[in-house]
């Protein structure tokens, strides 16, 4: 059973524009339509380069409510929603439902380091509560728990399950969801580092860190796979494969939002414990875009 995909190409893992006040809304409206007139596929709302972790509850069901409302249709509004508390995830995807956003983005529990039983339970219990499709989010180095292929391989029989985005690095773990899912599930590279080798293996695009700064270059990646010229797409990932490793240099979103700074669509504002990129990275980071052509 082949389900419906929410997007193909590129969605960006956008940045939250914070200030000592909380969130501009008046940066976060720009950035979105700049994203959209540079022709992003999509846009994740809350995730972790959007500092979820650091916003309090009012503000996460908020930014999901403006980019719903604000995007107007415009390009797909994916919603962060997981969390480490079944029933908060729960009522956070309710929300988001409710706010219009087109999916949810559930990430693994973090902490507390499920068992594949105790995550298929609870991302059955997500799925079974929610009224759009979900995204289901790999990241074991920060979660401390990985999906693995097999219970991928239970999850996809669900209707409201559709996608992966798998940050877990390990190829050959990916190739073996691939073959255990066949189709069921759209995959979506966690790791711009990794665009065109999972697009190899069936994957329908990436939810990026890099486009934050440089979407239309990025979906160019896809943009060239898709159009069949393999060749052309390895060599711009080649091409930004630098820029892409100095913005994991510190953890994310410490360098991105150094970035979007410099490029003067935020404030350099983080809430502890992430702290301002270090001085020395973050020019080796602006001298990187300016090889890439963009004005810092």
């Amino acid at each position: 059973m082949k389900k419906n995909t929410i997007f193909k190409g590129i969605a960006t893992a956008l940045i939250t524009p914070l200030d000592e006040t909380g969130i501009n809304y008046a940066q976060f409206g720009k950035l979105i339509d700049w994203q959209i007139a540079e022709g992003i596929d999509a846009l994740v709302i809350c995730g972790t380069t959007g500092e979820a972790s650091t916003l309090n509850d009012e503000e996460h069901r908020e930014a999901i409510a403006f980019a719903v409302q604000y995007a107007a249709g415009r390009v797909p509004i994916i919603a962060g929603t997981g969390s480490n508390d079944t029933e908060y995830a729960i009522d956070l995807t309710r929300c988001a439902c409710e706010a219009g956003a087109d999916a949810m983005l559930v990430v693994t529990p973090y902490y507390n380091k499920a068992t594949q039983k105790g995550l298929i339970k609870m991302f059955t219990q997500i799925a079974d509560q929610s009224t759009k499709p979900i995204i289901l989010y790999n990241v074991p180095s920060r979660t401390g728990v990985n999906i693995e292929p097999a219970t991928y391989e239970v999850l996809a029989e669900h209707e409201n399950i559709v996608g992966i985005k798998e940050a877990n690095g390990n190829i050959s773990k990916i190739v073996e969801t691939m073959a255990r899912i066949r189709g069921k599930l759209d995959l979506y590279s966690g790791n711009d580092d990794q665009i065109v080798p999972l697009m190899a293996l069936g994957g329908v695009g990436c939810i990026s860190v890099l486009s934050n700064i440089m979407p239309a270059q990025t979906r160019e990646i896809c943009t060239r796979f898709f159009n069949g010229d393999i060749a052309g797409s390895a060599e711009l990932q080649y091409q930004l494969y630098p820029l892409i490793d100095t913005l994991f240099c510190e953890v994310n979103p410490i360098p991105v939002k150094a970035a979007m700074a410099a490029m003067g669509f935020c404030k350099n504002y983080l809430r502890l414990p992430l702290t301002e990129m270090e001085d020395a990275n973050r020019e080796k980071l602006l001298s990187l875009m300016r090889a890439q052509g963009l004005n810092v």
